[in-house]
């Protein structure tokens, strides 16, 4: 599966960015999608998980209630909404894919998208 990230830019405190994610290469509905991020001199770390149909989806608890991850199968899409923006949501953004949902763990991913930087100022 080929990944390529987008929507990323700048944007201040408390506003909105949608990220999205467009697959190509095999049957997009089969993978479970998520989205990492990692600052500079951090870990890359999960975001957001959604299953390969969107009923299941599971979040970080710093994105809980501001983030919300889903997806298009028709058009091979994955999605980040992400609102109430804060300073430390600051990073690259990756998305990723795996066969099986519930992993958290970039480990877990087995195809990756090339990132897209997200700045939020304070």
């Amino acid at each position: 599966v080929q990944l390529q990230a987008s929507g990323g830019g700048l944007v201040q405190a408390g506003g909105s960015l949608r990220l999205s994610c467009a697959a190509s290469g095999r049957t997009f509905s089969n993978y479970a999608m998520g989205w990492f991020r990692q600052a500079p001199g951090k870990e890359r770390e999960f975001v957001a998980g959604i299953s390969s149909s969107g009923v299941s989806t599971d979040y970080a608890d710093s994105v809980k209630g501001r983030f919300a991850i889903s997806r298009d199968n028709a058009k091979n899409t994955v999605y980040l909404q992400m609102n109430s923006l804060k300073p430390e949501d600051t990073a690259v953004y990756y998305c990723a894919s795996r066969i099986r949902y519930g992993g958290t763990w970039p480990k877990d991913y087995n195809y990756w998208g090339q990132g897209t930087l997200v700045t939020v100022s304070s």
